[in-house]
This record gives C-alpha cells, sequence and structure tokens, in this order.
C-alpha cells in the first residue's frame, strides 16, 4: 500500500495527515503507526489531569494519536505472550474496541495493530442521543464476546466483561489526559446500536466512550 492511500484511507476516516483531497475509495484495512511507549508525561500528572469532557471539537485525531490510545486501551505490551495492557479475567481477552468514526465502524486488531472495516456508516449518532456525539471524531464502542469467557459460569460472564471493560476505559481516559485530549464515557440504548452493528447475540455491548479535543 503506497503512503499516499493510506493517506486517502485516513482521510476518508476522519483521520487528518496533511495531504490534498483523495478520491473516495470502499472501506479498507487501515494499519496504524507503532504506538509510542516512551516518554509523555508521568502517570501522576495524566491522573490529576484525567477529566470528563462532554463538548469537543470536530477536530480529527492524528493517525498517531489514534494508534496510542487505541494501544494503550487494549493493545498488546507483551508480543511474546499477546498479553495487553489491561487485565482480562483469565486472560479471555473478552472485550473488542469498535471504532465509529465519520467514514465507517472499524474494529481494532490488536495483534496486528490495525483498523479492520465493519460497515460503511457513520454510527456515531445511534450511541446517544447526546449532542457530543456528533463532535467528538471517534466513538468507541466496547463490545465484549461472552463466549471467550468459557472458564467462567455463564451467568457470571457479563460480570466479568464489565469489570474487564472498565479497565480498558480507564486506560483510554489516561491516555487522552496525556495526549491533551477529552473523553466521556456513556451508557446507551443497546439493541438498536447491536442492530446496526450486526452483531451476533452472544456478543454484548457494554459501554461506549466518545474522545476528541475538548472545547474548553
Amino acid at each position: 500500500m503506497t503512503m499516499r492511500t493510506l493517506a486517502g484511507l485516513l482521510l476518508g476516516a476522519g483521520l487528518g495527515l496533511g495531504f490534498g483531497p483523495v478520491a473516495a475509495e470502499p472501506l479498507q484495512p487501515i494499519p496504524l503507526p507503532p504506538p509510542q511507549t516512551t516518554g509523555g508525561p508521568p502517570l501522576r500528572q495524566a491522573l490529576k489531569e484525567r477529566r470528563t469532557t462532554r463538548e469537543f471539537l470536530t477536530n480529527a485525531l492524528p493517525a498517531q494519536v489514534l494508534a496510542n490510545l487505541l494501544w494503550a486501551g487494549f493493545g498488546i505490551n507483551r508480543p511474546e505472550t499477546d498479553h495487553r495492557t489491561a487485565p482480562s479475567a483469565m486472560n479471555s481477552q473478552e472485550v473488542d474496541l469498535y471504532v465509529a468514526l465519520p467514514a465507517g465502524l472499524f474494529l481494532y486488531e490488536a495483534k496486528p495493530h490495525r483498523l479492520r472495516p465493519v460497515l460503511p456508516e457513520d454510527l456515531r449518532a445511534k450511541t446517544s442521543g447526546q449532542p457530543f456525539v456528533q463532535e467528538a471524531p471517534v466513538v468507541l464502542i466496547f463490545v465484549a464476546d461472552l463466549p471467550r469467557l468459557a472458564r467462567a459460569k455463564p451467568e457470571d460472564r457479563p460480570f466479568y466483561a464489565g469489570i474487564d471493560t472498565g479497565c480498558v476505559v480507564q486506560n483510554i481516559y489516561l491516555c487522552a489526559a496525556a495526549e491533551g485530549l477529552g473523553a466521556v464515557v456513556y451508557d446507551l440504548n443497546r439493541a438498536p446500536l447491536a442492530a446496526a452493528m450486526r452483531l451476533r447475540p452472544e456478543q454484548r455491548i457494554i459501554l461506549c466512550q466518545a474522545v476528541g479535543y475538548p472545547k474548553n
């Protein structure tokens, strides 16, 4: 894939790289730049600056910033074992991060560190009736694939999935603070969004989190 083709995909997905207009193309997998795993503000500074934001600029996130955010949330930090930046019950890794962008819905694939296209439709407005979902350039949808919790009792799986999602959410909050971004986690009407995403019955939407540059 040429750099200009990659630029076209990212621009169409709402991610600016500084290139001019590129002809529209069908959604394709988007390889993300390697995450920045060194530098940045100290952890305690990020904790101090972590806050909930409900007013966003519509500015697209740079590809590097989005790569950092997704990796911090639930990326692979130990390639030799494929273990993640957030814990999961019995290492089930059952939480998937769906990324709703203006150009469509993508799934974050941690091992190749890329976005896989799911639907060429902007689903941000389907996650909430609140105005910020139309402003925030990125809405993350946390979906638990419950059968992956094979070692847990079926009645306990939603409980574990909720805890695991909370760990991912906090990672994203802290990374957002370190990147100068705002974020808000919120509940939603799950059934219509699940239908729009064409999820399987055993996939459970847990929460959503909008991320972008704050207005203030």
